[in-house]
């Protein structure tokens, strides 16, 4: 597993990041990684093991004696004070964790110091598990899949099928590769493509009602793909005493997985005109995208510079969901 994340500013300490549920290959996976010359470059590696299996890291197989192993036992263990004690006292250069599965990565991701950047995320799944755990604790199979950049299905067969897992994970996010390993040990990329519902070549784009959290997520994971296009959908305008005069954000409720994880995703919205909305205003907003630099998510955010705007009637299902 290389480090493919050298563009992260050398300023933040590294954390790489495994999830998955109990015995779903953590540990496999993650020894696998270490023993890799690309990944295993000389660093002082700090394993913090969330969650204890039946399988247990084999220091001895990995080319350098620089990784060091400590147990959190309970996830109030996870904040900042904490995980900067432990980086000062392994003089760690970077840390890989081994989460809990049963934990909310909300929790990790608000607790990490300031300095620290998860430069991968990957989920590790048993095949022959899997959907158990999805028809039973969906709200945690999302949970793990929204940010990931990696699934990495071990123990499928191909008597599973393919097509229900590439759905589960496409479901939630269409930005992480799929890839799944058979028991003889041999690998394959999930290929099966998904083409969006609307044309991202397009100068305009329209987005119909029961697309809007498609494209909201995909406008989240790329984009750049559409800076500089004008789009017109329908969305709930809001207005927040705190934006600054002619912006207001235009989005919709989105449903993920179940009713509790229900909430509003929105984009900045500028308009040269005054508008003021009230509460519950739906809109038909038309305007190009652009890009701005938002220094708290270090990174560039999608705007819409509103070209027209009208009044309109709720949509037929109002929270938006991905099927």
């Amino acid at each position: 597993m290389p480090n493919n994340q050298q563009n992260q500013q050398e300023e933040f300490f590294p954390v790489y990041l495994f999830t998955g549920f109990l015995e779903a290959g953590k540990t496999r996976f993650m020894q696998s990684a270490m023993e890799d010359e690309r990944f295993s470059t000389g660093e002082r590696t700090l394993v913090l093991i969330c969650e204890e299996g039946e399988e247990e890291y084999d220091l001895k197989r990995i080319p350098q004696d620089n990784v060091f192993l400590h147990v959190v036992h309970d996830a109030f263990d996870i904040n900042p004070d904490t995980l900067s004690q432990l980086r000062e006292q392994y003089k760690a250069d970077r840390v890989m964790i081994e989460y809990n599965g049963m934990w909310q990565l909300r929790d990790l991701y608000e607790n990490l110091p300031d300095d620290w950047a998860v430069y991968q995320e990957v989920f590790i799944a048993d095949a022959s598990t899997f959907l158990t755990y999805n028809a039973n604790m969906r709200s945690l199979v999302v949970d793990k899949l929204q940010n990931c950049e990696l699934v990495y299905f071990n123990r499928y067969e191909d008597s599973m099928g393919i097509e229900q897992f590439h759905q589960i994970v496409r479901g939630v996010s269409r930005r992480a590769d799929i890839y799944y390993e058979f028991p003889d040990g041999k690998t394959m990329f999930d290929d099966i493509e998904d083409p969006l519902p609307f044309d991202t070549e397009a100068d305009h784009i329209t987005i119909e009602d029961q697309d809007f959290a498609l494209w909201f997520r995909d406008l989240m994971e790329t984009p750049k793909k559409y800076k500089d296009k004008t789009m017109t959908f329908k969305a709930l305008a809001v207005k927040n005493p705190s934006f600054p005069k002619n912006v207001f954000a235009v989005g919709r409720h989105i449903m993920t997985c179940c009713v509790e994880d229900i909430q509003y995703c929105w984009i900045a919205a500028e308009y040269e005109k005054p508008f003021q909305p009230h509460k519950k205003h739906w809109i038909t907003v038309t305007g190009k995208i652009g890009l701005k630099n938002n220094p708290m998510q270090g990174q560039s955010v999608p705007v819409i510079r509103v070209t027209e705007l009208h009044d309109a009637e709720p949509p037929a299902q109002e929270v938006a969901t991905f099927y």
